[in-house]
């Protein structure tokens, strides 16, 4: 028995015959989705009508996304996303997953990327969250929904980059 586990050691302790046994073999990389189409400057010019049409455009989103990041106030359509996501999920182990991710990060007092609602309204979503639903966090999206309308959105319209996009 000794002589066998030596013998089945030895095998495993010799080198390599070259170097062709070092390759780990992986798998080809995912093909990346394709980019958001660019819209025309008439469909752009119709996210002045409303936010909702806006962020139904992946191009709009991701502009959208990009203008907030570049001011450092990127974690309200960020929330709003999570929930958009969260939204959609079935599983309520994955909803209950999710929904402890989005509360960490976004309500929580001194959460990373905390959002600006009120006391009432994290108190109501905190109660929601005892028993996770896909209405859980309605009322602090739609209250983020507003900020952004309200200031986000005029501020992005008057941005050069949608001034671009409208010519």
């Amino acid at each position: 028995r000794a002589k066998e586990i030596k013998t089945k050691l030895g095998t495993l302790l010799q080198k390599p015959d070259s170097a062709i046994d070092f390759i780990i073999p992986y798998p080809e990389k995912p093909e990346k989705p394709p980019k958001a189409q660019k819209p025309s400057p008439e469909e752009a010019l119709q996210w002045r009508d409303s936010l909702e049409k806006l962020l139904q455009n992946p191009y709009g989103l991701a502009s959208f996304h990009s203008f907030l990041h570049s001011e450092f106030s990127e974690e309200n359509i960020e929330f709003w996303v999570a929930c958009e996501d969260y939204k959609k999920t079935k599983s309520p182990v994955k909803m209950a997953e999710k929904a402890k991710k989005i509360y960490e990060e976004f309500i929580q007092t001194e959460a990373p990327k905390e959002v600006n609602i009120d006391h009432f309204t994290k108190d109501v979503t905190m109660k929601n969250l005892v028993e996770p639903s896909p209405s859980s966090f309605d009322m602090a999206q739609k209250k983020i929904f507003a900020l952004m309308e309200k200031d986000s959105l005029p501020r992005f319209l008057r941005s050069e980059f949608y001034q671009e996009l409208i010519k």
